[in-house]
């Protein structure tokens, strides 16, 4: 009679699965502003960074992590975590994978965890020159730096409703 018909393969009639990362609506991919050896660009910086890592972290730990710790806290957790283990690398390179995601800055020239532990003082240098070539002064914190960018000299204004409820 008729020819049996075989059933659909599984996910027939489905919407297609996204295979590729630039179907998903991530941060666009940019290059960092600097690269991870030039520390030489900011003396200072690296010169503070190379003696008390603990305060550059700090500061760019509270920017990353929006002002909901403070520069203080996120720096006594980098040095007691250096203190009791040598390898405050650890919690740093978790900043780092938190700041290039809000970024969208490449992960390089390799995984955040090697770069930090390889070599801590020159990726603490990058994130900071990073976050200062995004318009923020380091020396003042989120909420300083938030203060700033809000125009009409720190006032925020609501928003206008236009119309009211109507029953």
């Amino acid at each position: 009679m008729f020819p049996q018909k075989s059933p659909p393969p599984p996910g027939y009639g489905q919407p297609p699965l996204q295979r590729y990362a630039s179907d998903v609506s991530s941060p666009r991919i940019t290059s960092w502003s600097s690269g991870l050896c030039d520390c030489c660009v900011d003396i200072p910086t690296c010169c503070l960074t190379f003696w008390c890592p603990c305060i550059i972290f700090g500061q760019i730990a509270e920017i990353v992590d929006k002002g909901n710790t403070s520069c203080g806290t996120h720096g006594a957790i980098y040095t007691i975590i250096n203190l009791l283990t040598g390898c405050g690398c650890l919690y740093s390179c978790g900043n780092r994978t938190k700041m290039r995601r809000q970024y969208g800055l490449p992960e390089e020239p390799t995984n955040d965890c090697c770069v930090h532990f390889c070599c801590e003082s020159c990726a603490l240098c990058q994130e900071y020159r990073e976050l200062q070539h995004r318009g923020f002064d380091m020396s003042i914190g989120w909420q300083a730096n938030m203060d700033r960018m809000v125009p009409n000299n720190g006032v925020q204004i609501p928003p206008m409703a236009h119309g009211g409820m109507n029953r």
